[in-house]
């Protein structure tokens, strides 16, 4: 299977909640799309590793992705290394997406901003001929980020007003993590850790409205390019200046 788009990220769920709704759309759009997540999730304080890897397959159909893989990582322990880049750089290879997701380099999570490092470095060596990797040398064209955070000001936003409840089903489709039981509630109350779990579905949505007026639409997810994008007609540019 070769692809058109493939969204990398650290755990099962955080491209639902980061960029589901672009990937159901381009899904929608007739493309070939797919899902590499780092880690099972299995530090995570709700929820099993078996029980998410079902719940993120189950949220892959519902997103209309083609492929969805796991690489089994350390969570909570991700670091940039030649053999976390290799493992990464094969699915490169293998799928030869044209476009890569990847989180954004900054984040409350360590896992998240080192996945934008090991994922950019991945794309990168998987066109190196020589590097040591079974398959042939290939290098996707273009590597987004995902602005997740309300703070992030988008180089440009994706319009998915239409796939907002698509994508709002396949955030949901994680019960362990975003539908607690009240034994959940309870530890929660009770832990001094604070889960923002809780609270994020919502937040995801409020980042969504944000985006969503900042070119005239409803919903919209955000990226960030690191490159100047290319307009070849100013004349039918999108989103009004006044």
């Amino acid at each position: 299977m070769k692809l058109d788009l493939l969204a990398i990220a650290p755990h099962p769920d955080d491209v639902e909640l980061t960029c589901g709704g672009t990937m159901a759309k381009m899904a929608e759009a007739g493309y070939a799309t797919g899902i590499l997540d780092l880690t099972r999730g299995e530090t995570g304080t709700r929820g099993t590793p078996q029980m998410r890897l079902r719940e993120s397959e189950e949220a892959g159909k519902i997103l209309g992705v083609k492929v969805r893989r796991n690489l089994g990582l350390p969570d909570a322990h991700l670091r940039v290394c030649d053999e976390y880049k290799a493992a990464i750089a094969g699915v490169i290879r293998e799928l030869e997406p044209r476009t890569v997701i990847l989180p954004y380099w900054e984040g409350r999570h360590p896992d998240h901003y080192t996945s934008a490092t090991l994922g950019f470095e991945a794309c990168f060596v998987a066109g190196l001929k020589n590097y040591g990797l079974e398959g042939e040398a290939f290098r996707p064209f273009k590597v987004i980020y995902a602005a997740a955070y309300d703070t992030v000001m988008p180089t440009f936003a994706v319009d998915i007003t239409e796939q907002y409840e698509r994508r709002r089903r396949s955030i949901l489709a994680y019960e362990s993590q975003f539908r607690p039981t009240p034994q959940d509630l309870e530890n929660a109350r009770t832990s001094k850790v604070v889960l923002p779990l809780d609270e994020l579905e919502e937040r995801m949505s409020i980042t969504s409205r944000a985006f969503g007026r900042l070119i005239g639409v409803k919903y919209a997810e955000g990226f960030v390019v690191k490159e100047i994008l290319r307009v070849d007609d100013v004349v039918k540019m999108p989103v009004r200046s006044m």
